[in-house]
């Protein structure tokens, strides 16, 4: 070996940011993959899911909402409590807790087992995917760390175009636990990859000024960057999580069309985020409004067009580009907002995501439960929307002022 290539191991080793890529970033991107499907596969078989456990389909879509506030709690508390632990060891032990909670769901004997193992699984995403990023960061070059930045990310992408029809159609064909024993599966492969691939480091993450940080995040504008964050996607979920179930008795879908109408979900949400980022990089503010606008309106269209099959994978086709185009611009403007709470506002915007998703879930399934028409919760959720909209109206006033 060179001169340089050991110069270079060295500084891996000590996590620089002298080399241009690394393979370890495949490795994060198959762990976050496994950790997209595990969120959201739920989301295209519900039915499955309710009629083995003899629950209804709005208690089963509460998994959702179990999974999203553990991600919601445990991810701040994590981030915070382990910011000495070397992140290749806490990358390791995240990273084995989610295996254990799949393993966990593949077994559960009843609703309220599979409700603690998706918990449990839930636990280790917020500071897992927070983890990734920081390190991924230091296995590159520097003007390569957005790019690193994206591999990692780009498992949730994956995710959604792929892996979670994929695990749909897996699920209908031989049961919902055979899904989570192949995520596990998956889960296993990236984690051996990455504990083989990642350099080792001896140096731990500094303690930032938590006080400061804390204070930012207090700021009314970080606030309602957060509240646009958890309403304008807690809007998408009170009717995505649902969308199995609507799309079969409202649509008049078959069962075996659903993966590739979640499929259709994922283009738009690519589709969407490619032009989101640009769109966001032009004009912040009147890009996410503008989308989640858009989001609204395609809710409320949903249960109007949808019985029309054509319409309604057109419109969940939309549904996805308005939410995830919006995404860059919602995160960007939290950063943008709390520039001194770098840590805390990424993670807490994190945690807003999946406070939306919560929120969203469980206003869908209530109004489910409590009328019986599932065309009711796009309905809601439009309402969502239109609240995140207002919100960032009224913040972008009150700092113009008079």
């Amino acid at each position: 070996m060179t001169a340089t290539a050991l110069g270079r191991e060295a500084a891996l080793a000590e996590g620089s940011t002298t080399a241009r890529s690394h393979p370890a970033l495949w490795a994060l991107m198959l762990l976050t993959f496994s950790i997209g499907v595990g969120e959201f596969v739920v989301l295209g078989l519900l039915p499955e899911v309710s009629a083995d456990l003899g629950v209804s389909v709005p208690a089963a879509g509460w998994l959702v909402t179990g999974y999203a506030l553990g991600v919601a709690i445990g991810g701040p508390i994590l981030a915070v409590t382990t910011m000495r632990v070397p992140r290749r060891t806490l990358l390791g032990v995240l990273g084995a807790v989610f295996l254990v909670g799949t393993i966990a769901c593949a077994l559960a004997p009843t609703y309220w087992a599979l409700m603690a193992g998706r918990v449990l699984a839930s636990l280790a995403h917020g500071a897992f995917v927070g983890a990734a990023v920081v390190i991924a960061t230091r296995l590159v070059a520097p003007d390569r760390e957005g790019a690193a930045v994206a591999a990692v990310i780009g498992g949730f992408t994956a995710a959604t175009v792929v892996g979670v029809p994929l695990g749909t159609f897996l699920g209908q064909a031989f049961g919902w636990r055979a899904v989570f024993w192949a995520i596990a599966a998956v889960s296993v492969a990236g984690w051996l990859a990455m504990m083989t691939l990642l350099p080792r480091s001896g140096k731990a993450e500094p303690l930032p000024d938590l006080r400061r940080e804390v204070v930012a995040l207090g700021r009314p504008t970080v606030l309602a960057a957060l509240a646009t964050t958890a309403l304008g996607f807690g809007g998408l979920f009170a009717a995505y999580t649902y969308i199995a179930l609507f799309l079969r008795d409202v649509s008049g879908f078959g069962a075996g069309a659903i993966p590739f109408l979640l499929l259709v979900f994922g283009i738009g949400a690519v589709v969407g985020n490619l032009i989101g980022g640009r769109l966001a990089d032009r004009a912040l503010v009147p890009s996410v409004m503008g989308l989640l606008a858009t989001l609204a309106a395609t809710l409320v269209l949903l249960p109007v067009l949808g019985g029309s099959q054509v319409m309604a994978a057109a419109l969940l086709f939309v549904m996805g580009g308005a939410a995830f185009g919006a995404t860059p611009g919602l995160q960007l403007r939290v950063v943008e907002e709390a520039r001194d709470a770098p840590y805390l506002s990424s993670t807490m915007n994190v945690t807003a995501f999946n406070v939306g998703n919560a929120a969203g879930a469980f206003l869908g399934g209530f109004v489910i439960a409590r009328t019986g028409d599932v065309g009711l919760a796009p309905m809601a959720g439009a309402a969502l929307a239109m609240l995140a909209v207002l919100v960032t109206w009224r913040a972008t006033r009150d700092r113009a002022g008079p």
